[in-house]
């Protein structure tokens, strides 16, 4: 009976620590799973965080190099306007130059409506203090001779001395080379004036008569004496009267009305 009893407390011993064993590897187990699962999300997720910031950086540099594209599409849709608006400004300017030319040369035949004239604008120029010309854009085909008078708006420019078959050159007046017969408004006696060496804006007027009375101001005409220029076109006014101890001797200067630096729209003269 003893030994039966024993038995069954060792069954039951057993039974019990079996029944403890199972419970702990039960709660190990799940323990365990915890920990493992713990363990992957510590290493899924910052793997899977990377993984969302390269997929929007990816998305985002696509979106960056597409703006990229319409940007330089752009870029060469206002490259060409502009191109084009240039265009159609050089044409503008164009077009506003030929108006002022022609406005001007409306200017000049209505100043000048009793003369028959050819309208021309200057093509070169070399106006200096050693020599005087111009080079209009008309020549022989034009109907333009030698010694034919050139004017423009504020009066007389000089005489053609030469022609070409499409153009012709002019001495203006204040070539140093250059004599002109003039009449001083306030006396109808003729003085001669010449082109200087010092300045290319002023004549020297020389051989006044002794009576003439000059006043400074006066303005000078053509006399139309020498057979190159008609009467009456300005020259220019008196600036300067200068006495000597001999009146035969003394002159004066005279500022031309044109200024020769800036003529670009003459007329000639047909004769």
């Amino acid at each position: 009976m003893n030994r039966n009893k024993q038995s069954n407390i060792l069954g039951g011993i057993i039974t019990l620590i079996i029944l403890g064993l199972l419970i702990f590897l039960s709660n190990m187990k799940i323990d365990r799973f915890s920990f493992l699962e713990s363990a992957v999300n510590s290493v899924v997720t910052p793997l899977q965080r990377v993984f969302t910031d390269l997929r929007n950086k990816i998305q985002g540099n696509s979106a960056y190099f597409t703006d990229i594209e319409n940007l330089q599409i752009e870029n060469e849709q206002l490259k060409s306007r502009n191109s084009q608006l240039e265009t159609e400004l050089r044409e503008l300017e164009s077009i506003k130059a030929d108006n002022v030319i022609l406005q001007e040369y409306m200017n000049l035949t209505q100043k000048y409506a009793d003369y028959n004239t050819i309208p021309a604008y200057v093509i070169d120029k070399d106006v200096s203090n050693y020599s005087s010309d111009l080079v209009i854009n008309v020549g022989k085909k034009d109907g333009v001779e030698v010694n034919m008078t050139v004017i423009a708006d504020k009066g007389l420019v000089g005489h053609i001395i030469s022609v070409t078959e499409n153009t012709a050159k002019v001495q203006v007046i204040v070539d140093p080379a250059s004599t002109v017969s003039c009449n001083i408004s306030t006396t109808e006696e003729s003085i001669i004036c010449k082109g200087t060496l010092e300045n290319n804006q002023i004549l020297r007027a020389s051989y006044i008569p002794s009576g003439a009375e000059l006043i400074q101001g006066d303005n000078v005409y053509t006399s139309g004496l020498g057979g190159i220029y008609r009467k009456g076109i300005l020259i220019g006014t008196i600036e300067e009267i200068i006495t000597t101890s001999n009146i035969t001797d003394r002159y004066a200067t005279i500022k031309t009305a044109v200024d020769f630096s800036t003529v670009d729209t003459v007329l000639v003269i047909n004769n």
